[in-house]
């Protein structure tokens, strides 16, 4: 009886070993997800934190930092500039894993993220069959400033400068300065600065 695949059809000796190897790529992010999250995001020191997360592949600039509790996925695709915060319990993802896939996050300089933020890079296509899965690029800019809670969805490029009022769902594009809030977000105000050269706070301690 000839393997198939979850639609029922038939699958090729060649598609099995490339189904072996998917599953088994799939394993190991899944198990530096965990790790990342188990037995490094409790961990109370940022020092340690950042260590880790730049062994396991991600670009992290000078004092820019993640509280505890995030949850990484695919942290070889991201990227964060200098002086920027993350706060706790917040979600960044990194994947990029199908073929000439577009994923990946981008997270530029100073830029403040406040805590239990979701950052999406990865979603179903609802009009596939099948469900199949859409990598998108999220490029976040300098002196980004996100509120708690926020949903960025795939695909997203928010302007420098831009402000994210607590709790909304960013589904589209941001220009530079402007003011966003709502579900979906739209913009509501510009902020009123002309040059931004500001630097954020400390982190936290043993968050």
């Amino acid at each position: 009886m000839p393997l198939t695949d979850k639609q029922g059809q038939a699958l090729s000796s060649q598609e099995i070993g490339q189904k072996i190897i998917n599953r088994l790529k799939a394993w190991k992010l899944e198990f530096i997800t965990g790790f990342l999250w188990w037995g490094i995001g409790f961990v109370p020191f940022h020092c340690i934190r950042r260590w880790a997360y730049k062994l396991c592949g991600m670009r992290i600039g000078p004092q820019s930092t993640i509280h505890m509790m995030a949850r990484i996925y695919d942290p070889r695709h991201i990227t964060i500039g200098q002086g920027t915060l993350v706060g706790e319990k917040a979600t960044l993802d990194g994947r990029k894993q199908l073929t000439n896939s577009n994923g990946g996050l981008e997270i530029g300089n100073h830029v403040d993220i406040a805590s239990e933020v979701m950052i999406w890079t990865s979603q179903h296509d609802i009009h596939d069959p099948h469900m199949k899965p859409i990598e998108e690029k999220v490029i976040i800019e300098d002196y980004v400033f996100i509120g708690p809670r926020v949903i960025i969805l795939p695909g997203v490029k928010i302007g420098k400068g831009a402000i994210i009022a607590a709790g909304a769902v960013v589904t589209k594009d941001v220009p530079a300065k402007a003011i966003m809030a709502g579900t979906p977000a739209e913009q509501i105000s510009t902020r009123d600065l002309d040059k931004f050269d500001y630097r954020l706070g400390r982190p936290r301690l043993f968050q």
